[in-house]
């Protein structure tokens, strides 16, 4: 699947712009740096919910964020014909869009879901790739 085509995504992109306006954050020093200002301070801003990063890899390129309060699942049921259907998977593109915006590319997927009968909200961040800002030009030019 084309990247644009995820739900969410083209909501990331725009996000970013905004969060960095009025979160104030400076540049994030590593992915663990980043996943953390996103559960703390991202998900409060836009959705007002708590989020927790944990299950962290031994390399540091993979990890859950994990929340039992959603305000997207607050009054929705999943009928059994569609138990198969990822209700929040927009929450996925916004950050693998917000993420790509700032030079991260990331896999985001559900792995737990409260709406399925698990006990918390479990996303997967991996980090595939960070990249380098390259500038065409130089200040002195």
């Amino acid at each position: 699947m084309h990247k644009t085509l995820c739900r969410g995504y083209n909501i990331g992109i725009r996000l970013i712009d905004e969060f960095l306006a009025k979160s104030k954050v400076s540049r994030c020093g590593s992915f663990r740096e980043t996943v953390d200002i996103i559960a703390k301070q991202a998900f409060l801003m836009f959705l007002n919910m708590q989020c927790t990063v944990s299950k962290w890899t031994q390399d540091g390129s993979e990890c859950s964020l994990i929340f039992t309060d959603n305000p997207l699942t607050e009054f929705v049921e999943l009928p059994s014909e569609f138990q198969e259907l990822q209700y929040c998977n927009i929450l996925c593109g916004v950050i693998r869009g917000a993420l790509e915006m700032i030079n991260m590319d990331v896999d985001v997927r559900i792995v737990g879901d409260m709406l399925k009968g698990d006990e918390v909200h479990e996303m997967r961040l991996r980090l595939k790739e960070q990249k380098n800002e390259d500038f065409p030009y130089k200040d002195d030019e």
